[in-house]
């Protein structure tokens, strides 16, 4: 039996691998599609463009990865069934179960390569994507909103107008208040760069001081300010949450909570994080059932089909119950583990009817 575990192993790896090597081609073609219309615009090239694209690939492979053990294992089951080798394991004593535990100990390799994909290499070449494509069409972060962009920290609330690419916040105003809820000053500054560990060096800084009716001015070329905020928080406009490290993710939930701020959708992006990568077990247990079947005819094609929309159904439900959770106020975990555990369940019964059958 450990000569057909490593044998079902070989044929459903390359069987993924090569599924996932035709996803991102497909992906690749339609996202460069997609940036050629941005070519011209500031500086951005036709190389900045293929830069973009490299750099959001490691995304794809993450977003991608249960569909593709999906497709990939249904693909290497159906091959293995159209030459009889599932039926000559299944009469030789090979339960049902054994050849699940095969299949999930190959989904748990894939599982983890997910998991350390979306923490160690989504994270900053997403961030380098995002930055590249700004900077060269000479564009930045939250210029388009009216006031601009504001966090509270403790018993201030910071204003500020636009926050650069390479994480320089521009345009800033930090109101602070007292004990007692009242004004106490108001800080305006052209520009802030932030040096750890000492923090935001803040350039042309007009600050006013309030004492009752009384108030000062002061003008300095130079402050040093310190603050909660830090690129980590600020990194939250250029990459989605659902593409942070769970470290990034888990301190920029702990700043709102601090702060006494909505979280919901954090929270169930910190437990998607954890979850998702789990999500190719649940695949190749759908997978399973198909494998049995033994129509020659509709065959590999009809499977495959069939494994798409299963993926295609898994990612609208994945995306649904985040958006329900966050505005129904659910339960982060609830939310994050919905998709996962529906889909379980169905491949649960799919193999039950098999069995029965």
């Amino acid at each position: 039996m450990k000569i057909y575990r490593r044998y079902l192993a070989r044929e459903v790896t390359w069987a993924i691998l090569l599924v996932l090597g035709g996803f991102l081609a497909l992906f690749g073609f339609f996202d460069m599609v997609g940036e050629v219309k941005n070519v011209g615009e500031g500086n951005y090239q036709l190389h900045h463009a293929v830069a973009f694209v490299a750099l959001s690939m490691p995304g794809r492979i993450y977003e991608l990865m249960p569909i593709t053990v999906l497709i990939g294992t249904l693909y290497a089951l159906s091959s293995l069934a159209r030459h009889s080798e599932i039926t000559v394991l299944r009469a030789s004593g090979m339960s049902t179960w054994r050849l699940l535990s095969g299949l999930f100990l190959v989904a748990l390799v894939f599982a983890l390569i997910t998991f350390l994909i979306g923490e160690l290499v989504v994270p900053p070449a997403e961030r380098a994507a995002q930055q590249l494509r700004l900077q060269e069409r000479g564009k930045a972060v939250g210029q388009d909103l009216r006031s601009g962009l504001w966090v509270k920290d403790d018993r201030s609330f910071i204003n500020i107008r636009t926050v650069m690419p390479d994480t320089r916040v521009q345009g800033i105003r930090i109101y602070e208040f007292d004990s007692a809820g009242k004004l106490s000053s108001v800080t305006e500054a052209e520009e802030g760069v932030y040096f750890p560990p000492a923090g935001w060096k803040l350039k042309g800084v007009v600050q006013t001081l309030l004492h009752g009716e009384r108030s000062e001015v002061f003008k300095k070329p130079e402050m040093e300010w310190q603050s909660a905020l830090n690129p980590d928080i600020l990194a939250v406009l250029i990459v989605s949450p659902e593409r942070m490290s769970l470290l990034h993710l888990s301190s920029y939930v702990k700043h709102l909570e601090e702060n006494s701020q909505k979280t919901e959708r954090y929270d169930i992006a910190l437990w998607k994080k954890v979850i998702y990568p789990l999500a190719a077990l649940v695949m190749v247990a759908l997978a399973l059932p198909f494998g049995y079947t033994h129509n020659r005819v509709s065959g590999v094609s009809l499977k495959i089909f069939s494994g798409v929309m299963i993926g295609v159904m898994f990612h609208m439900l994945n995306g649904l119950f985040s958006n329900l959770g966050a505005i129904n106020s659910w339960s982060p975990a609830l939310s994050a583990i919905a998709p996962s555990a529906l889909f379980m369940l169905a491949a649960s019964g799919m193999i039950w009817w098999v069995e029965r059958r």
